[in-house]
Parts: structure tokens; C-alpha cells; sequence
């Protein structure tokens, strides 16, 4: 018989699997069913969240608030469970989330994904809170789960929630990157934080056959999930894209440039022309990743009235610092925008061609995608291709 102070959860706990599946377009897997309702997600949360008040993160704590931390908790919504990579912001316009549940849908969509068999051996990267581990735990038996968390504070409050429940897999402070060889190879590599490069430890460490399942983040688009197989020589992987799942990026993978200042310099003298293609049409949906894959090494931001005259600017820069763009808008009802180009590059061209391209192919969605992977370093490590890997490309 369930007690009394169980109940919530356990009613809290089907509510949420019963969005999801609704979210998802099918029941969630059995196995998964159970191990949610043996692994409650709140159990895994720290006191104190932050929600997203319109871009900004409001704190709430458990003590205070106790009932809009519950919801929270079981709300079918990513929970940010730290933010500013653990120090306290100075205020609400300074934080910024280092650190999340993941939205509950993405959770269930990569654990069918992964396809974790019982008797798999599984290497779990970005432990977070735990809640993903643990299920993982439930399902397959702690001995057969290794989870590697960067950030030391939040590996042991996981292995504290972890414990608590009885569930004590291995859980390894240190770079996700490098995976953790002294249990190596496994059937599966299951990442909970999105990269720019799989890095050749995974390939390494997973068995021929075996399935490295990670979110993927471009700098000039942050989504789409990619599922690898590793080849039966052990140094190659090659797989597609979904669609779903947007993911904070690995921490060792993070590259932060200002445009003004690290980019923009008081002495560029760009070059200026015009166009007619609308700028947020790049920037988005389906034409965005496809402009990601084939520039590869481009971001972008936004800056409201930069100066007089001109309403928003789409600014555009290399991951280098080297070549950027500058696409202005003046507010009016007109189609055409003004843009600044400087550098070796000209990267509204480049950005122009590849929509064009995308364009010509029958704007395809990321599942037409995919990506060919080999310990080599550098771009044609990473092979970018449309429908067939034979026509690839480098991912610069």
C-alpha cells in the first residue's frame, strides 16, 4: 500500500507521464513508466530552482515556496537547477542557467532513442542532477552505469540523491570529454549536454555496433539530436539528426567572443551592399540548421537600435573573430536591408548561398541530415552530409 507522504509524488509522477506521453505522440515505454515512478524527478532537485519569468530567472526555494517548487518540479519544463556555473548573480538580469533538469519529453525521447537493453553497459555524460542516471540505474542495474560530472558540488548532491534511493552507480567527477576508459568499451554513451565535436574518447571507448546518443549545438543553431553507430573498426561513427532536444552546451566546449571588442574593432572599414533576403528566415526552423551544417564555424546575434536609424541589426562573426557581418534593418516597410562585411570572409554571402542551397534541396529537416565521425582532429574529422554520406562535406 502506498503511505500518505508518498502519494503526491506518485500522483505528481503519472500526471507528468501522462504529458509526456501526449507530448510525445505514444505511450512511454513501460520500463520507463516504472522507472519514473521509482526514481521520482522532484527527489533529485535542489532547494533552491530558478524559473524563466520572460528571460529572466527567478529563484525558488523549497522552504519558502514549498507548492510552486513541487510544480515546478513536475511541470512538463526544463527546471534550472543552477545558474551562473554555481556563484550568485548580482541580481535577476545577471543570472544566467549553467545547469538544468531537462525538459521531461527530451529525457523519455533520448531513453527510447538510446535503446538500453538489459545487460548494456552504459556511459552517461553530464549527470546533472541525477534523475537520468537513476533511471538509467533502475532499468539496467547500477553496476552496468558510469556518469561523469564536470561540476564536483553537483556529482555529489547526484550521488547523495542517488544513495538516497538505494541506486550507487559509478559516478566520476571530471571532463566528459574524455569519457572514463577504466570501464571501457560500452554499448551506449548517452550525453545530457549538448557538443560542438564528439570527442574521439567516445568513438574509442564504445564497442562496433554500439550507439553514442548526444544533443548537438552548431554555433550558429543550438538543437537536433544525433545518434551515432560506431563502425566495426572502432575509429569511425556515422548517424543522423532528430529534430528534438536543445541541451546546455559542455562546458569544455564553450567559446564566448563579444562582438564588440573581441570582434568589431574601431578601425574595420567594411564593405557595404544590400539585400532582399529576410534575416530572420536564416536564423530559424529548418533553414537554420541546414545553414549551420554547411558553414559550420558562424554565429550570429541580435542588437535592438544600434544606432540611429536603424531598428535591430543581425550581426554575423566566425568562431575565430576574423571575418564578420552586419545586416541592418531600419524599421520601415521596406524589403531591403543594408549590410556591413569585413574580413577574409564574406559571410551574409556565404550565409546567402547556403540558403539557396537548402532551398534547392527541397528545404529538408534536420532527419535528412546526418554526420560521419572519425578520430581525426580538425574539420574532416566531422563530415557533414544531406541524405547520402558519400556527398559529404568538412564541418568546419
Amino acid at each position: 500500500m502506498t503511505t500518505n507522504h508518498q502519494s503526491p509524488e506518485q500522483a505528481a509522477t503519472r500526471g507528468l507521464l501522462q504529458a509526456v506521453s501526449a507530448d510525445l505522440g505514444h505511450d512511454v515505454a513501460p520500463e520507463w513508466q516504472q522507472a519514473a515512478l521509482a526514481v521520482p524527478r522532484h527527489h533529485f532537485l535542489p532547494d533552491r530552482i530558478w524559473t524563466d519569468q520572460g528571460g529572466r530567472y527567478r529563484p525558488v526555494d523549497r522552504m519558502e515556496d514549498a507548492a510552486d517548487w513541487f510544480r515546478a518540479a513536475y511541470a512538463l519544463a526544463p527546471v534550472v537547477t543552477q545558474v551562473n556555473d554555481g556563484a550568485e548573480p548580482d541580481g535577476p538580469d545577471d543570472a544566467w542557467p549553467s545547469s538544468s533538469a531537462s525538459h521531461p519529453s527530451v529525457v523519455f525521447r533520448m531513453l527510447e532513442a538510446a535503446d538500453i537493453a538489459p545487460g548494456a553497459n552504459v556511459l552517461h555524460i553530464g549527470t546533472g542532477t541525477g534523475w537520468d542516471t537513476g533511471m538509467i540505474s533502475h532499468h539496467i542495474g547500477d553496476a552496468n552505469v558510469i556518469t561523469v560530472e564536470v561540476d564536483a558540488t553537483l556529482a555529489d548532491r547526484a550521488q547523495d540523491s542517488l544513495k538516497s534511493l538505494g541506486h550507487q552507480p559509478t559516478v566520476v567527477c571530471g571532463d566528459g570529454r574524455l569519457g572514463f576508459g577504466h570501464l571501457a568499451p560500452y554499448d551506449r554513451v548517452l550525453a545530457t549536454c549538448s557538443v560542438r565535436r564528439v570527442p574521439p574518447h567516445w568513438i574509442a571507448q564504445t564497442r562496433p555496433g554500439g550507439v553514442i546518443l548526444t544533443p548537438w549545438d552548431n554555433p550558429w543553431i543550438c538543437w537536433g539530436l544525433l545518434r551515432l553507430v560506431v563502425g566495426d573498426d572502432g575509429k569511425t561513427a556515422m548517424g543522423r539528426y532528430s529534430p528534438h532536444s536543445a541541451f546546455m552546451l559542455m562546458r569544455t566546449q564553450r567559446q564566448d567572443l563579444l562582438i564588440h571588442g573581441d570582434v568589431v574593432k574601431d578601425d574595420h572599414r567594411p564593405e557595404e551592399s544590400v539585400t532582399t533576403l529576410p534575416r530572420r528566415v536564416v536564423v530559424s526552423g529548418d533553414a537554420a540548421f541546414a545553414i549551420g551544417h554547411r558553414l559550420g564555424d558562424v554565429w550570429h546575434t541580435w542588437q535592438d537600435e544600434p544606432v540611429d536609424g536603424v531598428a535591430d541589426r543581425l550581426w554575423i562573426a566566425t568562431t575565430d573573430g576574423t571575418s564578420w557581418a552586419a545586416v541592418d534593418h531600419d524599421g520601415g516597410e521596406g524589403d531591403d536591408f543594408t549590410v556591413y562585411q569585413h574580413g577574409p570572409r564574406r559571410l551574409w554571402n556565404e550565409v546567402e548561398d547556403a540558403h539557396q542551397w537548402w532551398v534547392e534541396k527541397g528545404r529538408p529537416g534536420p532527419e535528412r541530415f546526418g554526420l560521419t565521425v572519425g578520430l581525426t582532429v580538425g574539420p574532416e574529422g566531422h563530415r557533414a552530409w544531406l541524405d547520402d554520406p558519400a556527398d559529404s562535406w568538412p564541418l568546419r
